[in-house]
């Protein structure tokens, strides 16, 4: 070897053979596709090892060396780079491996390689022990492929249905190895195995490891030689062998041995079969299409030597070790040649075939039959091979059918012994000594060989030729059944044989002839022609010449013998009292007798066993009446065997219900068993003293188990309740008693001769305990003591047997205690491996204890509430409490460790791991008792370690297999495996409900979590990995890792539906808790990379099983959303984009190739690289390829069709029947239906419900499979219902959690077009089903939403802003297509479905704002276009959009508005606030007013307004301290949105008029329930969540303003109307709004409700007003007069404050109390504050023009004093600070006016300031630097360090809003201080004008009163008289003095100076011009200039 030789870790002994060995399974035995290929591969590649079977590739010097430097040089390994350093200690294990199995040293290195990499499947041993195993796996590997690949090739016995490519294959290569001499290969390895040799080798260099490992390694080492000689055996069965095979084979036989018993071992039985197979000839009868070729491949036809050879060969008279082997292999040449002299071509061999005869008598004389009786059937390994027993059959019936003659003379030998024993017999002479038992020999051996029949084949048939009179009905299935054909001649002679060794029977093989019969009746139809063979024998023939009664072998004289032998022994039945009973009397039934009486009694048994028509028959035959004289019998003192099989027959008989009833009371008559004690008897009698005295004596037990077995067999019809009336207590209690108290407790006391009874007795027993518990169900009438009369007195009655046994369970009793300690026997017996006597018997009686205790755990929980009702005096204790006590045999509490032990057994025992699961799964329901489990499992590591052994080894099992076959139509190895699978369901299941219990828990310790640490710290390895052991965990992955890596997918998905939904359901569990998460999604992500490699398989389809199928697929995407969520927050990003691109890519991927490595072989590679060419742009998304998988379709079951029950109580009572099962679906108990619908038609009486019976019954039926059916909807919508909300999770978490940037914005959009199209596509389909449509709107709220939000900020990165086909990524066209499907939704959801709407309606609003326009920056530069401009420019995108939408939704005309009306008026409440909002959005955009007329006309508008009196009561109980729910609020809110957006239309705002909206309003009493402002009291919501009672009330006030502000906006024509009724809701709510108006603390809320109250009342507040409320009287008019002046005189008061000095107090508090937002809210309460100012004064305005065009008849609303409120160097204010009390009522002075021009003048240029800076950077955004972005961003980002976290991107766009928001902020500052100018100007103007040219001064002497202001009114007018405020008109007109007058004069000129001018006509340049060609200000100013310049009158 040139190369450096490598290493394969896989170790070329084991890995590869293995691989060899799946290969060849999988084409072979699973026949799966495409597998013919990859075995022909296989083939080649392991040819070697096929042609030099099973040796080893041999040591040198080289590798020697090599290895012994691997510790310092290193070792490659095949697939590592690089070289890897060994241990010195492996290496020294290598040499030892490699000496021990002679074997090349760098082979062993790899064994040890691999064992140590196995070693996590082995529990407990070494990687030197698991070398030694895997050694052994790959020799029977290569032994399975070669036996299997023989078995697959056609020939002449059998035929595996294979294709006919792979069976030229296997054909090719087997005979290329058969030609290199492989039979004499394997005799020679057949020979040269032994278990005891390797055991020695093994033993010698400590090679053999624990019990188990002993026992693995043995059965290795036996299936290997087993495998070997059946391939052998294989070949023969199919194809000859050659002269030299055929000679050595013989030559391997001649030294053959028997075992100890004298049977021979499976192996050489194999070979002797072989050899058998080499000689048949028979196949020849059967005609087959291909016999003639047959015939030519046939050497004992064709080849001369071959003859001569064998036939020289066997007639050799050498003897052979085993000369019984000699005579069969003689019998069946000499049978072969006899049916060769019969063939044409036999001519040629007379020579040979003449020697037929002599060879059968030499066989005869070897005692063949004999042999074959012992030596064939007494092998175990014979019953399991069907082609073993059809080769025996044609063997015994070839010899009676071709050598009649040698049959004759066996008999006429027989004959002549008969005699001569006879007459030895008569002259009491010696038995004659050399007496042949030929004949006796083959009549047991047919007995024996046709008594067992495992296939079913039932072969006896041959023996029986049917005559006419036989021709019965019953008999179909062979070609028996068929009309008189004639019957092949062989079955002729084969009957005849039967019934003339029947004839005049020598009464030596009387026995063996009975054997022989009972043999042939065992089967169906054997038993009936058996039946007819006895009745007729016993018939008087007129051909029966002697005259005599008949045969001595027929019903009649057996019944008569019984007859005459119960008469005899009935007059020697004993006084029960006399002390002789013990001593059977002299008189009896001598041996011989009993040996004929059994066997007569077994053969009575099985013909009744198998014929119901023969039991029948005989139990009602007036003369014999067999069951009366058995039980006679039973009485009579004869031994106990004969009892028992007297026993058997009973119980046969009570097979049958009708006679099980009657039997019952016969039994209970004869007292078998004495239940009644007659009085004064001293002792008891009947079967409990043979039980005790005689058979415990003897040491052997028959009648105590046939009792067992006749009880058992009776109560699986029934148990009689009124069994033993009158002389006892009726009942079956005393039976039960007996079969406790001294069959089942005394048991394991007792002394067995034979030890494996012990186990058959406690195994007969407690399978009566099982079927009476398995049958029994808690009643209530079960806990009722009730009594019976007897003689005379009242007894308590006994109670259902099953609630006794119930009962025993549910206490520490013996019973339990016993069966618990069986447990702990049984499992210690089989820890040991070894096999035992009674082995199958105590498997049997543990899987009894098993289901005993799995039933009572099942019941108890009903059991125990019925107790508990009933409030007997009854205590019992949970059994899972009870499993908490101390086992008396090893003093610890271990009860429930050994039923989980039973599971380490599984391999061996299936049944019992199964049950142990079952129950451990029932207790696992108990939070408490898991808890201690834990400890007790984790408790001892030995024990824990093998008990995670147990499950890991159920779950990793191979050969289960999910079923969907019934359960009676399977075979052996399908029921194992299929409970193999329910096994794994359990443990899974338990898994399942342990995780949903707190830690510690069972699933925790199973999947190799930590239980004692906190589970979050656990680190997962792979097994091995620092020590870790293999859990369940890695059981479950590996389960479902299997065939991810190919196309097809995981294997177990298709395998086992069932099992793999559990599976993922764990894993999916695992990483939804919050303790177990981190650490498994760590171990997926790295380890297994588990997600993506199965994700990758979706969508999963399964024909058959479409509910598994969805149920898996939505646990694993239920578990992908959380990797999805989990990676986007750690930043882990490469993993998420995986994920991402894998679930959404509609880009082929190449196929499956992982990363970097090359998974697939080349070809295959090659293949799909051919099958996805370029052409292929595009695939399904795989996330819509799931979606394509959920049928929204679902057929309902159709309504039931009942004739007889009433359809109504049918379905009360199935509802009654339906409860919810673990999956938390909601099913029908069809097995309680069917107990209670049963029950039903049982009740009925009479004649007429007796016939209609079978109709009734046949309803029943179709009732329950109409409910099975109602099951599958339910569960088949569930599954849906799942996969959909794991699908939309899925969807959700992709487009919500993971980082945007990851899916580009036009993917983005596109994607959620397709499926937000296919989502309606499947949900508008006619026959979608309405159970997915929430889940479907659900989806369809987040994807619109999502949608909305792409196009938004696609828009706001400025991409792509003015394309043609739309103005994003998505086309118009698709986004058309999307809003009708949505209205198309809407509308199919018709009436019902409210909530759902909800959603649609969400997914409405988010689609229609994407065609609203973004906010734009107010460059204040509007004025500058022309009208005409605006009016031509192009439509922009939005406009476009938004006009086509609404042709949409216009075109589906009054349905649609009918729908969003009905749900805006009533209904759930999110559905009312969405429809509110829709509507309001769709009037928004609605241009021809379609929408509002309709919602005017049908009244809908009307109920809405009116629903306003109805929310006034909810919004009231709002205002408690501790609201009840914020419900009525928010709909309030909507609904007032909506009546604004109404309002805000002219003809909207007088159909609102119209419908008494203000004088709702006014009716409402929640406008005056202000609540305290006092804050502090109040308990604040700690969330935040809950606002304070006063922001409450703002919530519900502020609505109402802003709607009276629309509406008296809107009515601008016929103003007066609405002002007037406006006005009247000022007054009603008064006291509310003037408290408002005096607002001590100025907050921005309390701003806003003042900047929209002053615009009301500065509308509606005026004289002018009230004249058109209509007809008012006076009072009224003067009260109304009242209150404008109190309005007045606040608003003034309100201007003093906000005006003044407090202004700048109220800014900074603001930044106090709210840092963080303090810019924000800042700018808001100078925008409120502004608009207080600006109302004010407009109203002070109104008032000025509305008293008069004219100066001089003007009122005065200022006092003519110039002083201003104090300057901002924060001195004390002479208005507003000082004394607020005096504040209110004073008038403020006109200095007030002035202060605030100059203020608004000065802020004017600030703010311009700001204005045009921010649009300067909003234009240079992207040369801003980072900082001053960031600061931007800082308030629109909550969370500390949130911009840190933010795209820049992001942090653009954020920066972009906030300028917008500045920019227009500082826009509508500006327009209030212009408009506050402007006003100020007039109204400064027009007092001037007043005080300086027309005001008549007074004496100055009566100058300033101080305390009153001095104001001055002038009425023009008789309505003004209410506007005189403060001094009165008391006053006068002379009250202000000309000092005053000049000192305004000198003041205002001052105050007006030329710089205030010059700004404000600066401010006229920079604003007033740009926005309306008016110059207002200029004249204002020049007339003000005018009016201070004017001289001094």
């Amino acid at each position: 070897m040139a190369a450096p030789m490598a290493v394969n870790s896989g170790a070329s002994l084991w890995g590869p053979l293995k691989e060899l060995w799946e290969t060849v399974d999988a084409a072979v035995l699973k026949r799966q596709p495409e597998t013919v290929h990859l075995l022909d591969l296989q083939l080649k590649k392991h040819k070697p090892h096929f042609l030099s079977l099973f040796k080893n590739p041999p040591k040198s010097a080289e590798q020697r060396e090599k290895v012994r430097k691997a510790s310092t040089e290193g070792i490659a390994i095949q697939g590592q780079q690089g070289s890897r350093l060994v241990p010195e200690q492996l290496l020294t294990e290598a040499f030892i491996l490699s000496d021990l199995f002679d074997i090349g040293e760098l082979a062993a290195l790899e064994l040890l390689l691999a064992g140590e990499q196995q070693q996590p499947h082995f529990s407990g041993l070494t990687r030197g022990l698991v070398a030694v195993l895997l050694y052994w796996d790959g020799k029977l590997c290569v032994a399975n492929s070669l036996r299997t690949l023989i078995q697959s090739r056609h020939g002449k016995t059998f035929t595996l249905d294979l294709s006919g490519e792979l069976v030229a294959l296997t054909t090719r290569f087997t005979d290329e190895l058969m030609s290199q001499g492989l039979t004499k290969r394997i005799l020679t390895l057949v020979s040269e195995i032994s278990v005891t040799r390797e055991f020695e080798r093994l033993q010698r260099e400590r090679g053999l490891g624990n019990e188990k490992h002993r026992k693995e390694v043995s059965d290795l080492i036996k299936e290997c030689r087993q495998a070997l000689a059946d391939g052998l055996f294989s070949w023969t069965c199919q194809s000859p062998l050659t002269k030299e095979d055929t000679l050595a084979l013989i030559g391997h036989l001649e030294t053959v041995t028997a075992q100890a018993d004298g049977s021979l071992d499976s192996v050489n039985l194999a070979l002797v079969m072989a050899l058998l197979y080499c000689l048949d000839v028979s196949f020849i009868e059967q005609g087959t299409e291909d016999r003639e070729d047959l015939l030519q491949a046939l050497p004992l036809l064709t080849e001369r030597q071959y003859v001569s050879a064998v036939h020289s060969r066997l007639m050799d008279s050498q003897p052979w070790k085993l000369p019984g082997l000699q005579a069969l292999c003689r019998l069946a040449w000499a049978l072969s040649l006899r049916v060769l002299s019969q063939l044409p071509q036999g001519s040629a061999l007379v020579e040979f075939t003449e020697a037929d005869e002599a060879l059968a008598d030499q066989a005869l004389l070897g005692d063949v039959f004999l042999f074959m009786k012992e030596g064939i059937l007494g092998c175990e390994g014979f019953a399991q091979e069907e082609f073993y027993i059809r080769r025996l059959h044609s063997l015994i019936t070839d010899f009676l059918a071709l050598m009649p003659m040698k049959v004759k003379q066996l008999r006429n030998r027989a004959d002549e012994d008969a005699r001569l024993v006879h007459m030895s017999l008569q002259m009491d002479s010696e038995l004659p000594s050399l007496l042949r038992k030929d004949l006796d020999h083959l009549m047991v051996l047919i007995g024996e060989f046709y008594n067992k029949d495992p296939f079913g084949l039932e072969l006896g048939l041959e023996f029986w030729c049917p005559t006419e009179s036989l021709q019965h009905t019953s008999l179909q299935g062979t070609y028996m059944g068929m009309a008189l054909q004639r019957p092949p001649h062989k079955q002729v002679v084969l009957s005849k044989f039967v019934r003339q060794m029947g004839d005049l029977l020598p009464s030596t093989l009387y026995i063996s002839y009975l054997r022989m019969l009972k043999g042939l009746a065992n089967g169906p139809q054997c038993a009936h022609y058996c039946f007819s063979l006895l009745k007729t024998n016993g018939a008087t023939h007129s051909d029966n010449i002697q005259g005599v009664s008949g045969s001595p072998v027929s019903w009649e004289h057996f019944f008569h013998s019984l007859m005459l032998y119960h008469e005899n022994l009935r007059r020697d039945f004993p006084n029960p009292d006399s002390a002789h009973y013990r001593h059977p009397p002299l008189r009896g039934i001598t041996q011989r007798e009993l040996e004929g009486l059994t066997s007569f009694l077994q053969l009575l048994t099985t013909i009744i066993t198998w014929s119901e028509n023969a039991r029948l028959a005989l139990c009602e035959h007036p003369q014999w009446t067999p069951v009366v004289v058995m039980l006679g019998l039973l009485q009579c003192s004869v031994p106990p065997v004969l009892k028992a099989e007297l026993l058997h027959s009973l119980a046969a008989f009570g097979k049958s219900p009708e006679i099980a009833a009657s039997l019952w009371q016969s039994l209970e008559y004869t007292q078998i068993l004495q239940t009644v004690r007659a009085p004064g008897q001293r002792q008891a009698a009947g079967i409990e003293v043979e039980l005790n005295e005689i058979e415990s004596s003897c040491e052997e037990y028959p009648l105590a188990r046939a009792f067992c077995h006749l009880i058992s067999t009776l109560v699986e019809s029934s148990v009689p309740l009124n069994l033993g009336a009158g002389l006892r207590v009726p009942g079956f209690q005393p039976y039960l008693n007996f079969l406790r108290e001294s069959v089942f407790l005394p048991f394991p006391t007792r002394a067995y001769r034979r030890p494996a009874e012990k186990w058959e007795v406690a195994d007969s027993v407690l399978e009566v305990f099982h079927k009476l518990l398995r049958n029994y169900e808690p009643q209530p009438s079960d806990f009722i003591q009730e009594t019976v009369e007897l003689q005379g007195e009242q007894v308590p009655a006994d109670k259902p047997p099953g609630h006794s046994i119930m009962f025993h369970l549910l206490n520490d009793s013996p019973m339990l205690a016993l069966c618990l300690s069986l447990l702990e026997e049984g499992v210690r017996q089989l820890d040991t491996y070894a096999p035992f006597p009674g082995k199958k018997h105590l498997e049997s009686a543990v899987l009894h204890c098993l289901c005993l205790l799995d039933l009572a755990l099942q019941k108890e929980v009903v059991f125990m509430d019925l107790l508990r009702e009933s409030q007997a005096s009854l205590i019992v204790s949970p059994l899972e409490q009870l499993f908490q006590g101390v086992s008396p045999q090893t003093r610890r509490a271990d009860h429930i460790i050994n039923i989980a032990r039973y599971l380490y057994h599984s391999s061996s025992n299936p049944e019992a791991a199964f049950q142990s699961a079952k129950i451990l799964r029932r207790i696992a329901n108990y939070p408490n008792i898991q808890i201690r489990l834990v400890g007790d499992f984790t408790h001892d590591q030995t024990v824990s370690e093998k008990l995670m052994a147990g499950f890991v080894e159920c779950l990793d099992n191979e050969e289960a297999e999910e079923g969907t076959e019934k359960e009676d139509d399977l075979d052996q190895q399908k029921k194992v495996a299929r409970i193999r699978h329910e096994t794994q369901i359990h443990i899974l299941n338990l898994l399942i409900t342990s995780l949903e219990l707190k830690a510690p828990n069972l699933a925790l310790y199973l999947l190799g979590y930590e239980v004692k640490k906190p589970v979050s710290s656990t680190n997962l390895q792979d097994p091995g990995v620092l020590g870790c052991p293999r859990s369940c965990l890695h059981a479950i992955l590996s389960l479902l890792q299997r065939g991810t890596e190919k196309r097809s997918g995981p294997v177990l998905t298709q395998e086992a539906p069932h099992l793999a939904e559990l599976c993922y359901q764990v894993i999916y569990q695992l990483c939804a808790c919050p303790d177990t998460s981190g650490p498994t999604m760590r171990y997926l992500r790295t380890s297994q990379d588990f997600l993506f490699s199965h994700l990758q398989h979706l969508p999963f389809v399964l024909p058959g099983n479409q509910i598994a199928a969805l149920s898996q697929m939505s646990w694993l995407m239920k578990t992908a959303a959380i990797e999805l969520r989990v990676t986007s927050l750690n930043r882990q990003r490469s993993h998420t984009q995986r994920l991402v691109s894998l679930l959404l890519d509609d880009q082929p991927h190449p196929q499956h190739a992982a990363d970097g490595e090359s998974g697939m072989e080349e070809e295959t590679r090659s293949v799909s690289g051919f099958l996805h060419f370029d052409t292929v742009s595009k695939v399904r998304r795989k996330l819509l390829s799931v979606l394509d998988e959920i049928d929204f379709s679902q057929d309902m079951p159709e309504l039931l069709q009942l004739d007889f029950f009433e359809r109504t109580q049918i379905e009360q009572v199935i509802s009654n029947c339906e409860h919810v099962n673990e999956q938390g679906h909601t099913v029908c108990n069809v097995k309680l239906l069917h107990r209670v619908l049963v029950a039903e038609v049982n009740a009925l009486q009479g004649m007429a419900a007796i016939g209609q019976r079978p109709l009734l019954l046949e309803e029943v039926n179709s009732i329950l499979q109409h409910v099975v059916e109602r099951n599958r909807v339910r569960r088949s919508l569930t599954a849906k219902r799942h996969a959909l909300q794991s699908w939309r999770s899925l969807v959700e978490t992709l487009l919500t959690a993971c980082p945007a940037d990851l899916i580009p914005a036009d993917d983005r959009q596109l994607i959620i077009r397709d499926f937000l199209l296919d989502l309606h596509d499947k949900v508008l389909s006619e026959d979608a089903a309405g159970e997915l449509m929430p889940i479907v709107a659900g989806a369809v709220f987040t994807l619109t939403a999502q949608l909305s939000q792409s196009v938004l900020s696609e828009q706001q990165q400025g991409v792509g802003s003015e394309t043609s086909s739309g103005f994003a990524s998505i086309a118009n066209s698709a986004l058309h297509l999307i809003l009708r499907k949505l209205l198309d939704f809407i509308l199919c959801t018709g009436g019902g479905y409210q909530r759902l709407r909800a959603h649609l309606y969400g997914s409405l609003l988010y689609y229609l704002q994407i065609a609203q326009k973004p906010e734009e920056p107010d460059t204040l530069q509007s004025a500058g276009k022309a009208m005409w401009e605006r009016l031509t420019a192009p439509e922009d995108g939005f406009s476009k959009l938004q006009r086509e939408n609404l042709a949409i939704i216009e075109s589906y005309g009054k349905a649609l508005m009918e729908v969003v009306c009905r749900d805006a008026c009533d209904g759930h409440e999110i559905s009312r606030m969405l429809a509110l909002a829709v509507l309001d959005r769709i009037l928004s955009i609605d241009r021809q007013n379609q929408w509002l007329l309709y919602v005017c006309n049908s009244g809908y508008l009307r109920s809405l307004v009116e629903s306003l009196r109805q929310d006034d009561v909810a919004l009231q109980s709002l205002l408690a301290p501790q609201p009840p729910l914020l419900k009525p609020l928010y709909i309030y809110e909507s609904k007032m949105a909506l009546l604004t957006r109404v309002a805000k239309t002219g003809q909207g705002a007088v159909e609102l008029l119209r419908c008494g909206l203000v004088a709702q309003l006014i009716e409402c009493q929640v406008f005056d329930m202000l609540p305290d402002s006092d804050s502090h009291r109040v308990m604040r919501d700690p969330s935040g969540f809950i606002p304070t009672p006063m922001d409450r009330y703002r919530q519900i006030l502020l609505p109402a303003l802003r709607l009276l502000q629309v509406i008296l906006t809107s009515t601008s024509i016929n103003h007066q109307q609405g002002a007037a009724q406006v006005l009247q809701w000022l007054i009603v709510h008064a006291d509310t709004i003037q408290s408002l108006l005096r607002c001590q603390e100025l907050s921005i809320g309390a701003l806003q409700e003042l900047s929209l109250l002053t615009g009301i009342i500065s509308k509606t507040a005026l004289p002018g007003v009230l004249e058109m409320g209509g007809e008012v009287n006076s009072a009224a008019l003067m009260e109304f007069q009242g209150h404008i002046n109190r309005f007045q005189r606040l608003c003034l008061s309100l201007l003093g404050r906000l005006a003044g000095s407090e202004r700048e107090r109220l800014l900074k508090q603001a930044e106090i109390s709210a840092p963080g937002d303090s810019a924000e809210q800042r700018e808001e309460m100078e925008v409120a504050m502004l608009q207080v100012c600006a109302n004010i004064m407009e109203y002070c305005q109104t008032l000025l023009l509305q008293s008069s065009p004219q100066a001089q008849f003007s009122i005065c609303l200022f006092s003519p004093s110039s002083s201003e409120p104090a300057g901002r160097d924060g001195g004390r204010s002479d208005l507003s600070s000082s004394l607020p009390s005096v504040a209110h009522s004073r008038v403020p002075s006109l200095g007030l006016v002035l202060y605030l021009l100059k203020n608004s003048a000065a802020e004017f240029f600030q703010f311009h300031q700001c204005h045009r800076q921010s649009l300067g950077k909003l234009q240079n955004l992207d040369q801003l630097p980072p900082e001053e972005l960031k600061e931007l961003c800082q308030g629109l980002v909550s969370g500390p360090g949130g911009v840190e976290k933010i795209s820049s991107i992001q942090r653009n766009l954020l920066a972009k809003r906030r300028l917008v928001q500045l920019i227009n902020n500082r826009a509508k500052l500006l327009a209030l201080c212009s408009y506050v100018i402007e006003t100020s100007l007039f109204v400064l103007w027009r007092h001037l004008e007043y005080y300086l040219l027309h005001c008549t001064p007074t004496d100055p002497k009566d100058s300033l009163i101080p305390g009153a202001s001095l104001f001055r009114s002038r009425l023009t007018d008789e309505s003004f008289g209410g506007l005189q405020a403060g001094g009165g008109r008391g006053l006068g007109l002379s009250r202000v003095s000309q000092q005053d007058l000049d000192l305004l004069k000198g003041d205002m000129a001052a105050g007006f100076g030329e710089a205030l001018q010059r700004k404000l006509l600066e401010v006229e340049g920079l604003y007033s011009q740009v926005r309306s060609r008016y110059t207002f200000i200029q004249a204002l100013v020049r007339r003000i200039r005018g009016l201070l310049r004017q001289p001094k009158s």
